[in-house]
């Protein structure tokens, strides 16, 4: 197999982060640039003859292609993995737009013309799912995906981009593959479920305990290896290891789960970030809180040779 040069947005994230240090592990990875918001002085990772750190803000579209025809080009980059999203779930408007989705449009434009890039690989996530009541639990690749109107801006975006890179496939010679990732649970990957577990206690709806799939990041970083190496190109959801209802989520976690009606989660949780600054939305959560929602992760376990292994490490035993 011939080395593969790797590109990664969103290199200063956790997860980004730690695919970064993943590859430069990797005999089969010649290079990495690491798209970063930080400069290499101030990036986590100590310099490498085989890392260029690359200064990049994905909101502006001019760096975006600056890179692609630069950095990209001279260090002979075949894959580019995609995972520089906004993971604030309150943050909106047409600069976050422009992060989440008209960069995505900005690569899959300029790669299918690249001299050097064949494959491009997007960190998409579960939450493009519609979960709801008459729908199966067991998700597979073609569910319906949350086409809702009014849903927050964090989903309908990462819908859009999904939606944009699944249409492009086979359009060109650009290899695209498109990773629907459970929930990585852990600090600042943009968890949901994360920052709600940071209370002591956790309010629930009474008479729902819906089943929970969680990722940890070391899996979603083997996931993207899989993809890097991997050959052709698809869909695929990639699960976690963990699956359990959320009353065991929360008792795992350390923390008290205490049942209460529905209507009472979105003013308690809309004080809860007035007073507290946490990230966490009922409104967002609402069906998944609801009704069970799981990846079915057959295909790439056959595809990719993914199969989780790794669980959360919760801080309370079962």
């Amino acid at each position: 197999m011939s080395l593969r040069s790797v590109m990664v947005t969103g290199a200063c994230t956790p997860t980004g982060e730690r695919l970064v240090r993943a590859l430069l592990e990797d005999s089969r990875v010649e290079h990495v640039i690491a798209g970063s918001t930080l400069d290499s002085l101030a990036f986590p990772i100590r310099p490498s003859p085989r890392l260029t750190v690359v200064p990049l803000n994905m909101a502006k579209l001019r760096e975006v292609r600056n890179t692609l025809w630069g950095p990209v080009v001279k260090r002979g980059v075949d894959v580019v993995v995609h995972t520089g999203m906004q993971t604030d779930a309150r943050a909106r408007g047409s600069r976050v737009h422009a992060q989440n989705v008209e960069s995505l449009r900005t690569i899959i434009e300029h790669t299918g013309r690249h001299p050097t890039i064949k494959r491009l690989i997007l960190h998409s996530d579960a939450a493009v799912y519609q979960v709801q009541r008459d729908l199966p639990a067991l998700i597979e690749e073609n569910h319906p995906l949350n086409m809702a109107g009014n849903a927050p801006q964090w989903v309908r975006d990462r819908v859009e981009a999904d939606i944009t890179a699944c249409t492009h496939m086979g359009l060109s010679a650009l290899e695209i593959v498109v990773l629907r990732t459970a929930e990585v649970l852990g600090p600042g990957t943009g968890s949901q479920l994360f920052d709600y577990l940071e209370s002591p206690i956790c309010l629930r709806p009474a008479g729902y305990d819906p089943m929970i799939n969680v990722l940890t990041i070391t899996d979603c970083v083997i996931a993207m290896q899989r993809a890097v190496h991997g050959q052709g190109q698809g869909t695929y959801n990639i699960p976690g290891a963990d699956t359990l209802p959320l009353s065991s989520c929360i008792q795992r976690w350390g923390r008290i789960g205490v049942p209460v009606p529905s209507t009472w989660m979105t003013p308690f949780y809309r004080w809860r970030h007035i007073l507290t600054g946490h990230d966490f939305r009922y409104g967002m959560n609402r069906r998944r809180f609801h009704y069970s929602g799981v990846l079915d992760g057959t295909r790439a376990r056959e595809e990719l040779g993914y199969v989780p292994c790794h669980p959360v490490d919760w801080p309370a035993p079962a």
